[in-house]
């Protein structure tokens, strides 16, 4: 027998969606465009309609344990695409953040620590390090050699410089940094 859902508009999951996003996934009519532009969607085990469908029935433990929320990679192809003008990006952030905060087991290994450090380089940089952010990655996730046969050809060919990209404005980007976290205090404050 077919287990039946009812979308309720009241799903603390489509809550705090709304609550962080700002978006209402009830806008969704499940066109699949968002999942059809989506340039990682073959390798996610639900794609964003699917996603979004799961929000809308309040499917929360499906969702925080989907490995697409963490490998979204925030390209915005399905906000732009969506008809409905939902930024279907925005969405799967909320997602992450949530999942962190209930300090659940993300669906792909290691992806939260290299969500957090790809955010932290950025935040002291001003911009991606490729070569840190696979240093520090291999050595926080316990898998020092990965990859390493591509290293040497990526150095030789400068598609990884040693020392790191120059960015005039890092000071702005850590202001950026310290803005969004005032904000995202703020808004922990009015959802609690």
């Amino acid at each position: 027998m077919a287990t039946v859902v009812i979308p309720s508009p009241l799903s603390d999951l489509r809550s705090f969606v709304k609550s962080q996003s700002g978006e209402d996934v009830f806008r969704c009519y499940q066109c699949g465009k968002c999942t059809a532009g989506c340039p990682v969607a073959y390798a996610m085990d639900l794609g964003p309609r699917q996603i979004m469908r799961a929000i809308q029935l309040g499917l929360k433990e499906e969702v925080l344990q989907s490995s697409t929320i963490w490998l979204c990679v925030f390209c915005q192809t399905c906000s732009v695409r969506c008809p409905r003008e939902i930024d279907i990006a925005r969405v799967m952030e909320s997602l992450r953040i949530l999942a962190i905060e209930e300090e659940g087991k993300p669906a792909e290994k290691d992806i939260e620590l290299f969500h957090r450090l790809f955010i932290a380089i950025v935040e002291r940089r001003g911009r991606m390090h490729e070569l840190e952010l696979g240093a520090r990655y291999n050595l926080q996730g316990r898998h020092p050699l990965a990859n390493i046969g591509l290293l040497l050809p990526m150095l030789s060919k400068g598609k990884m410089p040693i020392l790191g990209p120059k960015v005039k404005a890092a000071s702005e980007i850590k202001k950026l940094f310290a803005a969004a976290r005032a904000a995202e205090a703020k808004l922990k404050g009015e959802y609690r």
